[in-house]
């Protein structure tokens, strides 16, 4: 599938299954002190590209910002490498994420490289994950205050293309929510816009357009 292709059905799966969610960019890379790395986020969850920074503090740790036009995709977020060996690494990031329905964000990636043409590429890695979405206060407000939470959990997984491109996708779902639209305790539309328990805003899918890298 080129990346034309993953842009169409990108765009295809905003319209239908949209929550107003958010997730962090991937750079699926270990950091390097003193670098920034930025790039754009098309995704499901936000029509509108989001813009993207990470630094690196060292070779552990980096930072990570990002801009959503509007505000809705913008958030913050941390990785922390646990265990490095070769071509694979382990890598637990924590964010924030501001959008309607704005989330906190618990994920722990396995990267691993694979070969072509019998070598290994640095622009050639897959990586997949578990991922543990809190969302404190959604749209829907009508029940006690302690019940309005949206507590997710599920897996993704994503890959990185070449150079530029790579794409993750993924599903967090909220099991007191449940499947069924028509839940009446925990409605999935509200004035016909997604709350937190809605399926949609589990739903992850997103396009990563990688920029060059800045030193310093």
């Amino acid at each position: 599938m080129n990346i034309y292709k993953l842009t169409f059905l990108c765009i295809v799966l905003s319209f239908f299954f949209s929550g107003c969610a958010s997730h962090a960019p991937v750079l699926p890379q270990t950091p390097k002190k003193g670098e920034t790395n930025m790039g754009f986020s098309f995704s499901a969850e936000n029509v509108i590209p989001v813009i993207w920074w990470k630094y690196g503090l060292n070779k552990y740790t980096d930072i990570g910002y990002r801009l959503g036009i509007p505000l809705s995709g913008s958030g913050l977020d941390v990785n922390r490498v646990l265990m490095k060996k070769e071509y694979s690494w382990d890598v637990l990031n924590t964010s924030y994420n501001f959008s309607p329905n704005a989330s906190f964000d618990f994920t722990y990636y396995k990267f691993k490289g694979y070969k072509r043409k019998g070598q290994y590429s640095p622009f050639r890695i897959k990586w997949y994950g578990i991922r543990s979405m809190i969302i404190p206060q959604g749209r829907y407000k009508k029940r006690p205050e302690n019940d309005n939470q949206s507590i997710r959990f599920g897996l993704l997984f994503g890959r990185r293309l070449g150079p530029r491109w790579g794409f993750e996708t993924g599903y967090f779902h909220d099991l007191k929510a449940g499947f069924d639209p028509k839940n009446k305790d925990y409605p999935h539309k509200y004035k016909n816009w997604p709350t937190q328990f809605s399926r949609g805003a589990g739903l992850s899918f997103q396009i990563f357009l990688y920029m060059e890298k800045k030193d310093k």
